[in-house]
């Protein structure tokens, strides 16, 4: 599987390392420089069965991602912002895996044009839910939960239940 991860914080940069070590390859983006370093730095990549590469853009980063995972901050602008560039740019198959504890899976994934692809996420340590959103396929469960056991969580699949009432 090719993974985008947007962002290269500890937690994308933790993700990163795990996807390797799994052999998935990556790419890790993010708009510091700075942070890309540390992550050049910091991840171990000789002798992983994945590869790292990094992007400048998110453009570059997503261009042939089957998934993407973004760490921007959890507010409705940033993930709003993340999320619609995601969608532009990203190929048509692509999954988004949205971490988000305090929006709507539901809302985030109805300002794209893929709703169906999108899932939210939740981790604590070792504790991984999948929040799955009103329109997300069955699909795009499977594949993510297969994504998650690969790197050794053991996903717990939940409806969304932040979804707005209209």
């Amino acid at each position: 599987m090719k993974l985008a991860i947007i962002g290269a914080g500890a937690a994308g940069r933790l993700l990163a390392a795990q996807a390797i070590e799994a052999g998935h390859d990556v790419v890790l983006e993010d708009v510091l420089p700075s942070k890309l370093r540390s992550a050049l730095a910091k991840i171990p990549t000789t002798g992983k069965p994945g590869k790292l590469t990094f992007a400048d853009t998110v453009a570059d980063a997503v261009r042939e991602a089957d998934l993407v995972v973004d760490f921007v901050p959890d507010e409705l602008e940033s993930k709003l912002e993340i999320v619609s560039m995601v969608d532009r740019m990203a190929p048509p198959h692509t999954i988004l895996c949205i971490p988000t504890t305090a929006l709507s899976v539901s809302d985030l994934a109805s300002c794209t044009y893929r709703a169906e692809r999108c899932i939210g996420v939740q981790m604590e340590r070792s504790d991984l839910k999948l929040i799955s959103g009103g329109l997300t396929s069955e699909t795009t469960v499977q594949v993510c939960s297969g994504f998650w056991r690969s790197i050794g969580y053991a996903p717990q699949v939940l409806v969304d239940i932040t979804e707005t009432v209209h």
